[in-house]
């Protein structure tokens, strides 16, 4: 019979060297949040003369946006994020560029007056309330979206005609609100899977089956935090969608092995708990990686053929059910056998001293 407990000081070197690089990069400040949480203005565009992104980065800080990031997309798309612009005020009019197509360059808000135009000395505004307004009164807010076609216009003036296909602002009270929300979300499901565990496997599962979760988390952000870092990939509300998809995975897969190891301790009470745990996970093994295959296989199709929209989560639960499988059998259950052990020799020790 082959022997998996045995070899699990080899699975933790393993799954540090998964982990720790992960670690150092997410120190290192690898992790980019996506608008969704920094709050900003972005667009997706493609212009005619297809400036590099450094070409419009340039622009953009001449126009008075220094600090307006690009990147390159596919299909010639870049995408441009600047702070928020044309946020809607509260009981304001609702809005916005139209995401398919772009603001043609002079266009302005049907309520505001155009750029260029001055007012005749005796004309009254046909929407104003009053004809002599007083000369103390608050001028009428600029429109939602004016400035937006500004600058969408003087880029259009410099590179061309602009296809545009998405435009969305986010303000940073939202962007706060998401990521406390996200914290609090995995939070809780961590808490109310290990209260879950404690009560049907007592504590000592359910801590190992905890710690796999960790481990499992840990990964996943770490190998974004490294994509990060080097090719700019971002995360976003998806990604915290996807680590929840993740921890219930997990769980569920360690509650397989251990169910399998609490019934073969009631039918091998002979033997060492090691080997009814190595026997447990001989016998769940090829359920375990069979299941894992039928979710990878068409999360990976996604992956390398699905939309750009869904490819970041896509990628997400690839890497989290795959070391999800792998924590469950090479962690959650090595932890329980190590913890077994250290536990005996503890009690071993007062019996020696005494004889």
């Amino acid at each position: 019979m082959y022997d998996l407990v045995g070899r699990r000081n080899l699975y933790y070197i393993l799954s540090a060297l998964f982990i720790v690089p992960g670690i150092l990069f997410i120190l290192l400040g690898g992790l980019r949040p996506s608008i969704d949480f920094t709050g900003g203005t972005e667009w997706e565009v493609r212009y005619a003369d297809a400036p590099a992104p450094s070409e419009l980065r340039d622009a953009l800080a001449d126009l008075g946006y220094p600090d307006a990031t690009v990147a390159e997309l596919d299909e010639g798309f870049l995408r441009i994020r600047t702070a928020p612009i044309d946020l809607i005020p509260v009981g304001g009019p609702e809005s916005s560029p139209s995401p398919g197509g772009s603001p043609s360059p002079g266009a302005t808000d049907a309520a505001s007056p155009s750029p260029g135009a001055t007012a005749s000395p005796g004309a009254t505004d046909a929407a104003s309330p009053s004809p002599d307004p007083s000369p103390t009164a608050a001028p009428e807010p600029v429109a939602a979206g004016t400035e937006f076609a500004e600058l969408q216009g003087s880029l259009v003036d410099r590179f061309g005609e602009a296809d545009v296909r998405l435009v969305r602002t986010i303000g940073p009270i939202i962007g706060a609100e998401l990521i406390r929300n996200s914290a609090i979300l995995i939070v809780i499901g961590e808490l109310l899977m290990l209260g879950y565990l404690w009560i049907r496997f007592g504590f000592r599962y359910g801590t190992a089956a905890v710690i796999a979760l960790l481990h499992d988390v840990l990964f996943v952000v770490g190998v974004f935090a490294i994509l990060g870092y080097f090719f700019a990939v971002e995360i976003d509300a998806l990604f915290v969608t996807a680590l929840l998809t993740i921890i219930a995975f997990s769980v569920n897969d360690t509650i397989v092995v251990f169910d399998r190891i609490r019934e073969n301790r009631v039918r091998r009470t002979g033997e060492a708990f090691g080997a009814v745990v190595n026997h447990s996970l001989l016998q769940t093994l090829g359920r375990s990686l069979l299941t894992g295959l039928t979710l990878l296989v068409p999360i990976a199709a996604l992956v390398l053929l699905g939309p750009a929209t869904v490819r970041g989560f896509a990628l997400t639960l690839l890497l989290g059910m795959g070391i999800g499988v792998y924590s469950s059998i090479f962690n959650a259950a090595q932890i329980l056998v190590s913890w077994h052990e250290w536990d005996a020799r503890r009690r071993a020790r007062p019996a020696a001293a005494a004889r």
